[in-house]
């Protein structure tokens, strides 16, 4: 999906650049501190999203949106929460507040994924639920993980733990995020059995990477992970097993 950033501050802009260049599934056209040359480049290209700040000199984000002929979706990035109610006025895909975290931002582009059609419901009742089994497996030692139009061959060991959001996985490795088009139902079928347990709805970690456990939360390099109530018992019981 095609996108550009729009934000008057130096070091957000440098942030979500950031944040787009390790997504596999975007693909930056330009970033602006001036709204005025976005707008001039918006008439001459056309973009999926914007990542668009709304407290900005000469033109605010919803003078900006005013503006346009033809409206994107529109992620707004602010460090002020009183233009949330306003910012749906303009069918906003999300509304992110300063300081911005990577999870909070895949969210929001999980749901842009959705409103631009590029994604399925998961959860469809009139349709059933898809799987994307290709996009995970296993051959010779490494973990194959197809995001975008790349495959990451991973180590199991490098793999820290995996994150559900939206409609995808986020795993985090020793070096690297990467983002896969996958439900959990997919990740666990594929992942090497007695290596990885799941411990929440959201959440699936190394068994050997476990620094600490309490009693509600693990700890591994450094990363809270919650231990859901529903995969307490499961989770405790197969702990240890494994250190059997």
């Amino acid at each position: 999906m095609k996108c550009i950033i729009v934000d008057d501050e130096p070091f957000a802009l440098d942030l979500i650049k950031g944040y787009v260049e390790k997504t596999q599934i975007l693909e930056l056209q330009g970033i602006f501190l001036n709204p005025v040359k976005a707008l001039s480049f918006l008439m001459q290209n056309n973009t999926d999203l914007i990542f668009l700040d709304i407290n900005m000199p000469e033109l605010n984000g919803m003078q900006f949106l005013k503006a346009l002929s033809q409206v994107p979706s529109v992620i707004f990035t602010t460090a002020y929460s009183e233009f949330g109610a306003e910012s749906y006025d303009f069918n906003a895909v999300d509304y992110l507040l300063k300081p911005i975290k990577y999870e909070r931002f895949l969210k929001a582009v999980s749901k842009a994924f959705e409103c631009n059609g590029k994604t399925i419901s998961l959860n469809s009742a009139n349709e059933p639920e898809k799987h994307y089994h290709d996009n995970l497996r296993v051959e010779h030692d490494y973990i194959h993980i197809k995001s975008g139009s790349k495959i990451h061959l991973v180590k199991p060991e490098s793999i820290h733990y995996v994150e559900a959001s939206g409609n995808y996985m986020i795993f985090h490795t020793s070096t690297i995020k990467i983002l896969s088009l996958m439900t959990m139902r997919d990740l666990l079928s594929q992942l090497p059995k007695g290596e990885f347990i799941r411990v929440h709805k959201s959440y699936v970690v190394s068994v050997k990477l476990i620094d600490v456990i309490e009693r509600f939360q693990l700890t591994i390099k450094g990363n809270k992970i919650p231990i859901g109530l529903t995969y307490r018992e499961d989770f405790f019981s197969k702990y240890q097993m494994t250190k059997i």
